[in-house]
């Protein structure tokens, strides 16, 4: 009798060993996920860090730049696609991708990207270049440009290397600008309803960039996101109340991206 309790005590012990060592946990809390009405259900958006986020939509699950660890993500639906927009650590994260459990994920990337990623996830890589649209899972996804200016050699962010996307979810157009300035592409955007747009120096644009290419293509709604800098965070509350004081209609979400800093 004793034997077999201490048989059972040993499997239970080694049992939840191994879910620790599996089944990651959230490292630090998350903002609250915002929900938009689609004609095909709720679009849910799940702020993660930086420039990283998760929507739910028609009974999918899409990472933009699965990044800052897989406890991150502990809790959410395994991805059925995933978005990569370049090559740097905080988009192209290999640790944080290899804690995800990724077996149906669709993975569309830029070219560069693909290069770097690997070779084990070679058979879900879908190429996308600026200008080019994928249809897949009942969604679309356009490959939009996003480059540094003025362009020149050596820039962080040369033009044609990465991806901004936009994603076509049951009629709602949503923006994901990745690292970009205020481009003519940015602003010649049409029809799109929810944007997330970056703006940290050096990187990618200031406050009052971001502001000008928003005011310009009108989004519905706006994210700002990817805004911690070499300075610190950027001012999110002035990049609303600059916006809003020119358009009040463009409803401006401040979510906080970087809950750990706190």
């Amino acid at each position: 009798m004793k034997a077999t309790l201490l048989c059972t005590a040993v499997l239970a012990a080694f049992t939840v060993q191994a879910q620790a060592q599996t089944t990651p946990t959230a490292a630090t809390p998350r903002a609250a996920a915002d929900q938009i009405a689609t004609k095909q259900g709720p679009l849910t958006v799940q702020p993660i860090t930086h420039g990283s986020v998760v929507f739910t939509w028609n009974g999918k699950t899409i990472y933009v730049d699965p990044y800052g660890g897989a406890g991150a993500y502990a809790g959410l639906a395994e991805p059925d696609m995933i978005l990569i927009t370049d090559i740097h650590g905080d988009h192209l994260d290999p640790k944080t991708l290899e804690g995800l459990a990724l077996g149906k994920a669709v993975m569309v990337v830029p070219k560069a990207v693909a290069e770097k990623l690997p070779a084990e996830y070679k058979a879900q890589v879908r190429i996308l270049s600026n200008g080019h649209r994928l249809d897949t899972l009942g969604l679309s996804v356009s490959a939009i440009p996003m480059y540094n200016l003025p362009e020149a050699p050596g820039a962080m962010h040369p033009r044609g290397r990465g991806n901004g996307y936009v994603l076509n979810l049951g009629g709602k157009n949503v923006y994901l600008s990745g690292d970009t300035e205020d481009i003519p592409e940015m602003r010649a955007l049409k029809g799109i309803d929810v944007a997330f747009v970056c703006m940290n120096l050096p990187y990618t644009m200031d406050v009052q960039q971001a502001v000008q290419g928003v005011l310009a293509f009108k989004p519905g709604i706006v994210y700002p996101y990817h805004y911690r800098g070499q300075n610190g965070l950027s001012d999110v509350a002035a990049f609303r109340k600059i916006v809003n004081a020119a358009n009040k209609k463009i409803d401006v979400r401040l979510r906080n991206w970087y809950p750990a800093a706190q």
